[in-house]
């Protein structure tokens, strides 16, 4: 098979004259044709409709900016609907008032027990991932009363709101979700006088950790307020302690700047890498600090390195849509490599967002015959969203307009805006550990640098953004076969390079069983890697990197079908990181080591610009 790859690889890189070099159709690099537009609201009889669109647009988008972008009509619809249908079902209530006396009757049994025998078994556990009440003070009354009241009541709610006939599953979602949100708000963690650890402290210290706490929420407020990064996010600045590696920038268009990384081996391998990484994010999380850059790990193991960092839209930028991404992100960024290393395929790497866009622009390019394409990487990428996990429940018809209309009213969505909602995914991570530990105990837990790339906030074009939702989210259309590159489709199924795709354990923006549908829209060599951490961290999981575990397989184009949890069953856990592994699969598909190629092209048109990490990562 690895033969039989390369076999392909040489010929489809010889040209008649005997040059090696890689022939894309002429289709693949004509410009590209406009973007379809964004179907406009039907206009009234009287011909006002622009007005009248206006007027609504410009409303909802205030409101918007209010609810942080989610929609209270989903909100409203899913509750009313609930309530009716709980109205109708007499057994449901029923079942739910049984539910309710046999819990009490557990508690009473417990706090009669527990009186006596501190010891006592709880009476409910909370789920492997709440460790809000994992601390011993909580096993003692009067605290362990008040847990267990709290997770037996919120387990109650969750019985209350699943498995009533006739709601749809995605409303029952969105109330079991949001019920699930209000009742953490309560959660006795959250209060001085019902958290022991809060008490004990506040008592050594006799009210100095909640002063402090007031002093941390007025300077976060103050700096929220006029747009500033976190207390610590300044110890880390790009290019001074992040984005190290050394390297020029040799191609800038409206969109992009392109990176290419100075070789740190003599030799390297021929076949050069391009990184395509999400615009939601600044592309130095695959460069943060030396010991932790996925660059200058790359680079160091003989690999030339192109790297897309993405200008940060602002209101002009707001008719910026997919296709221009495509077009002036991944096609242009691959025709300057091509140019740079003439003659040689190329890795392509994509993550997160960036992975979807690459796959888009692969996938055009096998439908086109373009074959510079040596292997595609996909780094916590989707390419089926029928299962992205609970961001699902933010993403449907009522909530894609009201995110419209506020990306209309300022061109753009903030981060800012965006970060409500993945906050709310981890609320007790995210949200609700920060207040206790911020403003309850007083402490500010240690600015990393994942940490402070993570406040170094991007935006999402209006048109662009609402393509994504529409024909991604809510169409599925590039699953589907109806994604139009070019007025013409595109279908994963034409790839022909080798895919190796990551998944990450506690992914909750790309949950990696979404991650591994890929290979049901692939026909060709899956290698897919199960990597522990989540969406960020899981990623920057370099070499030493303590307790990191993966697992690894490859399902060949004749191989059957195994579902991830048979998958993830049958497949080993292998100790350490998944980089080296990942490093060799590049290397089984490269050749020889030769010398490394010069920095740019000028003769080409493509002259080194300036140093890395270039202009547009320091945009704001």
């Amino acid at each position: 098979m690895a033969e039989a790859h390369g076999q392909k690889r040489g010929q489809r890189g010889r040209h008649p004259a005997g040059a090696n070099v890689i022939q894309a159709p002429i289709a693949a690099r004509a410009p590209a044709a406009a973007p379809p537009q964004l179907a406009p609201p039907a206009a009234p009889p009287d011909g006002h409709s622009h007005a009248y669109d206006v007027m609504d647009r410009a409303l909802q988008g205030q409101l918007a900016r209010l609810t942080h972008g989610i929609s209270p009509v989903v909100l409203m619809r899913a509750y009313v609907d609930w309530l009716v249908h709980l109205s109708m079902s007499p057994g449901k209530r029923a079942l739910l008032v049984e539910k309710a006396v046999r819990k009490a009757s557990k508690f009473a049994l417990y706090a009669s027990q527990a009186a006596f025998e501190p010891e006592t078994e709880p009476c409910i556990t909370p789920l492997p991932q709440d460790h809000r009440f994992d601390q011993r003070d909580w096993q003692s009354p009067p605290f362990s009363l008040i847990h267990q009241s709290f997770l037996l009541t919120q387990q109650w709610w969750h019985n209350a709101t699943i498995d009533l006939q006739g709601i749809p599953k995605s409303e029952q979602n969105v109330i079991e979700f949001m019920t699930r949100q209000w009742l953490d708000v309560f959660a006795p963690s959250n209060f001085v006088l019902t958290n022991p650890e809060v008490l004990r402290v506040t008592m050594q210290e006799g009210g100095l950790n909640l002063a402090r706490g007031v002093q941390h929420f007025i300077e976060d407020w103050e700096r929220a307020v006029a747009g500033r990064r976190p207390v610590g996010a300044e110890a880390y600045q790009v290019g001074r302690d992040v984005a190290l590696t050394p390297g020029r920038v040799v191609y800038r268009n409206r969109l992009i700047e392109l990176i290419q990384y100075e070789p740190a081996t003599k030799t390297v391998h021929p076949e050069p890498v391009l990184i395509v990484p999400a615009w939601i994010m600044k592309y130095y999380i695959l460069d943060l600090s030396p010991e932790n850059s996925l660059v200058r790990y790359l680079v160091g193991k003989g690999h030339t390195v192109f790297m897309i960092s993405w200008k940060n839209p602002r209101e002009d930028d707001r008719d910026l849509g997919m296709q221009d991404y495509r077009q002036q992100g991944v096609m242009e960024a691959l025709d300057a490599v091509n140019a740079i290393v003439p003659g040689q395929p190329v890795h392509g790497v994509g993550y997160c967002l960036g992975g979807t866009l690459l796959t888009i622009a692969a996938a055009a390019m096998a439908r086109d015959r373009d074959e510079r394409l040596a292997s595609l990487t996909l780094l916590a990428a989707q390419t089926d969203f029928t299962d992205a996990g609970e961001i699902m429940l933010f993403v449907d018809e009522t909530q894609v307009a009201w995110l419209e209309s506020l990306m209309w009213d300022q061109g753009y969505l903030d981060t800012y805006q965006m970060a409500g909602a993945f906050q709310m995914l981890r609320s007790n991570d995210l949200v609700w550990s920060r207040v206790v530990n911020h403003y309850l105990l007083g402490e500010r837990e240690p600015m990393t640098d994942l940490m402070a790339w993570n406040t170094d906030l991007t935006r999402m074009p209006y048109r662009m953004h609402s393509e994504y939702l529409r024909w991604l989210f809510l169409g599925n259309d590039l699953a589907q076969g109806r994604y139009l590159v070019e007025e013409r489709p595109v279908t994963i199924s034409d790839i022909r390079a080798p895919i190796f795709a990551v998944g990450t354990v506690k992914d909750h923006v790309a949950p990696w069983r979404s991650v591994h549908k890929i290979h049901l829209l692939a026909d060709t060599d899956v290698t897919f890697c199960l990597t522990s951490g989540g969406h960020n961290a899981g990623i920057v999981s370099e070499p030493g990197h303590r307790g990191r575990t993966h697992q690894v397989a490859t399902k060949h184009e004749a191989d059957r079908y195994a579902d991830p949890d048979l998958w993830a069953a049958q497949t080993p856990v292998r100790e350490g990181s998944w980089w080296p592994t990942w490093q060799a699969w590049l290397a089984e598909r490269s050749g020889d080591p030769v010398e490394p190629p010069p920095a740019g092209a000028i003769e080409k048109g493509y002259p080194p610009l300036e140093p890395a990490p270039g202009r547009y990562v320091l945009q704001a």
